[in-house]
């Protein structure tokens, strides 16, 4: 995999406008899903550079799952090469399948993919999905399911890279057409087909409470591995 990706200077200056060229951010760090293959087109790829990219110049850190290969791997390099701190949360029994040579700025083991989750959730200001495959969207779809019961406040972004998601987004509207989610919930996802547009997006999301939505208790907070609420309703 070639982590060194001629990528052209998208929107070069897009966000600047603070001391020494650099943007200001709601967000300490973003929490981002993606593959741990690099997928067939090579606009992903290029995507992932890009995203991480702008997480430096907006002085952004990095959560994420840990893997140095795949769309994990070039995000992760490259916002480590821009100088952010980077978080990978992996489990014990993952770490010879997605780490290749030496791991990416800091890597926290846990014990499974539940606390991996958790532990990522607990870490980040929002959340974003690069394409991917079954995992990924797992991940996307527990933190939505979170949102929508309560547990956090925290924006969740779909980069939707050349139509990628296209077809999750049509389920999911089709899904409250036929009244199995509210227009609120729908509310929860947001979209944009690149890294800047969607970060600018996620920038100015308020959240739309449904009265009926259940809170979920702390008990639940703490199986969820949530050591406090302050640390995810922001």
């Amino acid at each position: 995999m070639d982590q060194n990706i001629n990528v052209q200077q998208q929107g070069e200056g897009e966000g600047q406008g603070q001391e020494g060229g650099k943007a200001s951010s709601r967000f300490k760090r973003i929490c981002v899903f993606c593959g741990s293959s690099p997928g067939k087109n090579p606009t992903y790829r290029l995507a992932a550079i890009h995203l991480a990219k702008q997480l430096v110049e907006r002085q952004i850190d990095l959560v994420y799952g840990g893997g140095s290969i795949g769309l994990m791997g070039l995000v992760s390099q490259a916002v480590y090469d821009g100088g952010r701190h980077v978080l990978g949360v992996i489990p014990t029994t993952l770490m010879p399948r997605e780490i290749s040579g030496e791991p990416v700025g800091e890597v926290r083991a846990v014990s499974g993919m539940h606390q991996r989750k958790a532990e990522m959730a607990r870490q980040a200001d929002a959340f974003i999905a690069l394409p991917g495959g079954y995992g990924t969207l797992e991940e996307l779809l527990e933190v939505i399911t979170w949102a929508q019961l309560g547990i956090h406040d925290k924006p969740v972004g779909l980069l939707n890279v050349d139509g990628y998601y296209n077809s999750l987004l049509s389920f999911i509207d089709k899904a409250v057409d036929e009244g199995f989610i509210t227009p609120s919930a729908r509310h929860i996802i947001v979209s944009a087909q690149t890294a800047h547009d969607l970060i600018s997006k996620l920038e100015d999301y308020n959240p739309m409470h449904n009265e009926s939505a259940t809170k979920l208790s702390w008990e639940m907070e703490q199986q969820l591995g949530y050591t406090a609420k302050s640390d995810i309703a922001r």
